[in-house]
C-alpha cells in the first residue's frame, strides 16, 4: 500500500520498534512527509495514497482529492475535531487511533499512586529527608488497605478496563460508571454499574478514566467531591477536563480528600496554581504513558491493522471512530515541550 507518513508530532523511532520500523518499510511504500514541505507533499501525493499516517486537517477540500484512501490513523492518539468524520463514514474510510497502547503503562501508574495515597510512601519519604520520619504506627496514623477495598472507576474504556486488570489481586469490590456502555455489557465485564453519585459515595479509592467528552467537562466539582467519604482517594489519570480542579484543590487542602493527578488543564502547569499549594495531593507530571515501550506499542498497533486493510478485512487492534460519539470527544492535542 501506499502510505502517506506524517506522524509529527510524534517521530517514526518513537512509534516503531527497529524491527517493526524495518518491516513498516520494507512492506508499503512510504512517502515521508517533512512538515517544512507539507503542502507539497500532500498536494503531490494525496491523491495516491491507500493511507495517511497523519494528524493534520482532513476536510472536504483534502477528503475530494483522496480518492483512494481507505484508512486515516492518528498516531497522537487522539480522534482530533479536524476531520470531516461524515464524509469519511460515507466513504468507509476508517479513522482510527492505536490509543490503547497507553492503557497499561497509564493503568500501572494508576495503581501505584493510589498505593502511595493510601499508605502515604511519598509523604513519608518527604519527612525522612528532612528528618521528620515517624516509625510504625504513627507513621500510618491515616493508612489503608487496597486489598479489599471499595473501587470506584469511571470510564470504562480500555484505559478502564486495564486498571481493572492491574487490580485483579487486590480482590477489590469494582463498581463503574460509564454512561456510553449498558449495565448488562458492564455486568458482563464482571464490575458492578453504578450512578456516579451512588459510585463516588461508596468507594475508598476512584479512579477517573474516562475521555474528555461535550458531556463530562467538569464533571467532577464541588458538589460531586462532597459526595466522596472523608479521606477517600482519587487518582486521575485520563483527561484533565473532566475534573474541577479548583474544586480538586479545595477538596484535598481541606483533608476531606486525598488525591492524586498525572494531568492538568494547562501543560506545563502554572507554577502559581493553587493546587501546587494543596496540602493532600500527589503530582505526576503527565508522564503515565511515556514510556518507550508503549509509545512503539503504537507502530505495532498500526502495523497490525494496515495488515488487515491490505488483506480487505476491518482493522481490529486500534479504535474506530464512531458515528455517534466522535463529533463528542474533546481531547486536546499533544505538543513537544
Amino acid at each position: 500500500m501506499r502510505i502517506l507518513f506524517d506522524p509529527d508530532p510524534r517521530t517514526e523511532n518513537e512509534i516503531f520498534s527497529s524491527s517493526d520500523r524495518r518491516l513498516f518499510r520494507e512492506s508499503h511504500e512510504i512517502v515521508d512527509v517533512g512538515a517544512d514541505a507539507r503542502p507539497k507533499a500532500y498536494r503531490e501525493n494525496l491523491g495516491a495514497a491507500d493511507v495517511a499516517i497523519s494528524q493534520q486537517p482532513f476536510g472536504k477540500d483534502e477528503l475530494r482529492r483522496a480518492k483512494c484512501l481507505r484508512a486515516i490513523f492518528n498516531v497522537e492518539t487522539n480522534f482530533l475535531q479536524n476531520i470531516d468524520y461524515e464524509e469519511c463514514f460515507r466513504r468507509g474510510i476508517h479513522v482510527l487511533t492505536p490509543g490503547s497502547a497507553f492503557a497499561v503503562p497509564v493503568a500501572e501508574m494508576a495503581l501505584g499512586m493510589a498505593l502511595s495515597l493510601a499508605r502515604g510512601i511519598h509523604a513519608g519519604h518527604a519527612d525522612f529527608l528532612v528528618g521528620e520520619e515517624k516509625y510504625g504506627l504513627v507513621g500510618n496514623a491515616d493508612a489503608e488497605l487496597l486489598t479489599g477495598a471499595s473501587v470506584g472507576i469511571i470510564g470504562f474504556g480500555d484505559l478502564g478496563r486495564a486498571v481493572r486488570r492491574v487490580l485483579h489481586g487486590f480482590n477489590a469490590k469494582i463498581s463503574v460508571f460509564d454512561p456510553w456502555i449498558p449495565d448488562g455489557g458492564l455486568a458482563r465485564e464482571g464490575v458492578v454499574p453504578m450512578g456516579l453519585e451512588s459510585l463516588l459515595s461508596c468507594s475508598r479509592f476512584v479512579f477517573v478514566t474516562a475521555s474528555a467528552t461535550s458531556e463530562n467537562r467538569r464533571l467532577l466539582g464541588a458538589s460531586e467531591l462532597s459526595k466522596m467519604q472523608r479521606g477517600a482517594m482519587l487518582v486521575l489519570v485520563s483527561r484533565a477536563a473532566v475534573a474541577d480542579f479548583k474544586a480538586l484543590g479545595a477538596a484535598a487542602d481541606s483533608g476531606r480528600i486525598r488525591v492524586a493527578t498525572d494531568v492538568f488543564p494547562e501543560e506545563p502547569f502554572p507554577k502559581n496554581h493553587p493546587l501546587r499549594m494543596a496540602k493532600g495531593v500527589l503530582f505526576s507530571a503527565h508522564r503515565a504513558g511515556a514510556v518507550a515501550s508503549a509509545l512503539n506499542g503504537i507502530g505495532r498497533l498500526v502495523l497490525e491493522d494496515l495488515e488487515l486493510i491490505e488483506r480487505g478485512l476491518p482493522p481490529y487492534s486500534c479504535r474506530r471512530a464512531e458515528r455517534e460519539t466522535v463529533a463528542r470527544l474533546q481531547s486536546m492535542p499533544i505538543s513537544r515541550g
